[in-house]
């Protein structure tokens, strides 16, 4: 059984810092392409940053520079570092995993940020 289970959102006051963390089981990381999106309500789900499992990465031009994601496959771990948070970052944030091959994917339950003052 596959599962993501995201923990470490919160409320985080304007230029704040939140980490996330997503622990995986039921698949091998290796072949997965570990992302991270982030959903509004009533908006499309969007990819904020994902990395494959050679280490390239992509990011979202609303994060580049603030976020950070990595990944440890041995410990079937992904984080997202979340720094300089901005009012407009708040949503809830999915955890997602995709095979490199198949594209078949699987999704966290989510985690909701939430940036104000």
């Amino acid at each position: 059984q596959v599962q993501l289970v995201e923990s470490g959102g919160g409320l985080v006051t304007p230029g704040g810092s939140l980490g996330l963390s997503c622990a995986a089981s039921g698949i091998p990381l290796s072949i997965y392409i570990m992302a991270w999106y982030r959903q509004i309500p009533g908006m499309q789900r969007e990819m904020v940053a994902a990395m494959v499992s050679s280490g390239t990465i992509s990011y979202a031009d609303s994060v580049k520079g603030r976020f950070t994601i990595s990944r440890d496959n041995a410990k079937k771990m992904v984080y997202l570092q979340m720094n300089s948070l901005k009012p407009e970052d708040t949503a809830v944030y999915y955890c997602n995993a995709r095979n490199a091959f198949t594209n078949r994917d699987y999704w966290g339950q989510g985690t909701q940020v939430t940036v104000s003052s």
